[in-house]
């Protein structure tokens, strides 16, 4: 059997959908059980058809997908894997997303437009999730958009003990990259005892996703800068942002985000950047050809194993934050 049991009789059984396997195994490696068997196949016509090989009845079950590109295509296959869990009799059924789908969707700019991160919650729940687990959630609020449990997941133990170790006896500055991370920044600011510097952007409103002038607000001149995000997608504004800090003087300029995506032009403008390092956990998969020299990625696997651990124990997840999740 894949699952293991604890003295409470409950299963714990975990299961990987195709878009990143491979930290699913780590998790499972560092948990000491086996990803659950699945027959998961792709037809002629893109229609996905999900089939598990071992009983689940009575499991707490833990459904494990990174939402990389093609995102729909994964999103529908982890749907179609809790549905099954659900109509085979799984007690608890817990979707694991390192990544939330559309997270950036998370309210209405303007008339007419969608709140795509809602409909994802909206859409778990009615496949049959009973909970969700997530890591560095793009913005809080939705924790509240799923009518269950959320498991929200920091990833700044992992970055920033990373950073105190390797630049211990530098002088940093962590730098929030636009007005919206300062929160995040704060963080940061607490965790290493560093002070906070702003970059203000200042958009022109007749170009798309052009930033038109970075303001630094903060002393950063002689300093290592430590622009932090949630995620890095085309990677222009925090390059843009990286060149803003060196033209105030900074001596080094770091980044440490959760989330690589890496679309379009990111390795490039990452390669010609004036960062010196970029930091990054491997929420999501990074191919070959998206290998950056500057690149460092940290492993989220080992606090995703302890996360779920807790929930299946009925421990506390927040503990594993200093109580703040």
């Amino acid at each position: 059997m894949s699952g293991v049991k604890r003295p409470n009789d409950k299963q714990l059984m975990l299961f990987s959908g195709r878009a990143y396997p491979e930290l699913a195994e780590e998790v499972a490696e560092l948990m000491g059980v086996e990803l659950v068997p699945t027959r998961k196949v792709t037809y002629a016509n893109s229609e996905i058809y999900v089939r598990f090989e071992e009983s689940v009845r009575g499991s707490d079950a833990f459904v494990i997908q990174s939402h990389v590109a093609p995102v729909n295509e994964w999103v529908m296959e982890q749907l179609i894997m809790v549905d099954a869990l659900k109509r085979a009799s799984a007690k608890r059924i817990t979707v694991v997303a390192p990544f939330y789908p559309y997270a950036r969707q998370d309210k209405k700019h303007l008339g007419r437009e969608p709140i795509s991160a809602r409909l994802m919650a909206d859409l778990f729940k009615a496949a049959g999730a009973h909970r969700i687990m997530s890591v560095d959630l793009h913005a809080a609020q939705i924790q509240g958009f799923f009518d269950g449990p959320v498991d929200h997941l920091w990833s700044l133990p992992v970055l920033s003990d990373y950073v105190k170790e390797k630049y211990a006896g530098e002088e940093i500055v962590v730098v929030s990259p636009d007005a919206g991370r300062v929160r995040l920044a704060d963080m940061w600011t607490d965790r290493l005892g560093a002070p906070l510097a702003i970059i203000h952007k200042r958009r022109d409103p007749n170009t798309a996703n052009q930033v038109a002038v970075h303001e630094v607000v903060g002393e950063v001149d002689g300093k290592v800068c430590l622009l932090v995000d949630d995620m890095i997608d085309t990677a222009g504004t925090i390059c843009q942002a990286a060149d803003a800090l060196k033209a105030r003087g900074a001596s080094k300029v770091i980044a440490a985000t959760t989330h690589a995506v890496l679309s379009g032009p990111a390795v490039q403008r990452l390669n010609d950047s004036a960062f010196a390092e970029v930091i990054v956990t491997n929420t999501l998969p990074i191919p070959e050809d998206h290998q950056i020299d500057k690149l460092t990625t940290l492993s989220i696997a080992p606090l995703i194993a302890r996360a779920i651990t807790e929930v299946f124990e009925d421990g506390s997840v927040t503990s594993l934050f200093d109580g703040q999740a």
